[in-house]
């Protein structure tokens, strides 16, 4: 089999889906490349249906079909796909503390910084608004900036 006939065989399109599959693979699940494995799993059904009418397909319009599907299935179901399976949305350390619901340990006024306790750690607050929250009161954590963490009154 010379190249040529390779190249409009299914087989190639075969080769390509695996390769972007393991692309894929190996960049832990981004939802890049899958789209480019799924497009050319498609075009082995073309280039089969094709070969079966022996319709002549120049290599150009192969490669056309191939990036604008792939084109086409990224741009309208990558944003669902991330969406629905949460892609790089884990919180993890300061993060996961966000929107929480925190004791203040030590009275946090507009001028001067206090000190809350979250999960078993203590941290230096100050306000995101309002004039004070006095100790022993619940306050929401609503950013960090740096090592403090920026509360609002409940």
């Amino acid at each position: 089999m010379d190249i040529y006939r390779f190249i409009f065989s299914p087989w190639f399109w075969l080769t390509i889906t695996v390769i972007f599959s393991l692309l894929e693979l190996a960049c832990s699940f981004n939802l890049i490349t899958i789209w480019f494995a799924i497009s050319a799993f498609l075009m082995i059904f073309i280039t089969g249906f094709t070969e079966m009418l022996d319709m002549p397909i120049r290599l150009r319009l192969h490669l056309g079909l191939f990036l604008g599907i792939s084109v086409l299935l990224f741009v309208t179901t990558r944003p669902v796909a991330i969406k629905k399976l949460k892609v790089g949305k884990e919180k993890t350390n300061v993060d996961s503390l966000l929107d929480q619901e925190a004791i203040v340990t030590k009275k946090i006024t507009k001028f001067s910084s206090g000190e809350i306790k979250l999960k078993g750690n203590y941290w230096t607050a100050i306000l995101e608004q309002g004039e004070e929250i006095n100790e022993g009161d619940s306050c929401f954590v609503v950013k960090f900036e740096g090592v403090k963490a920026v509360v609002r009154q409940i």
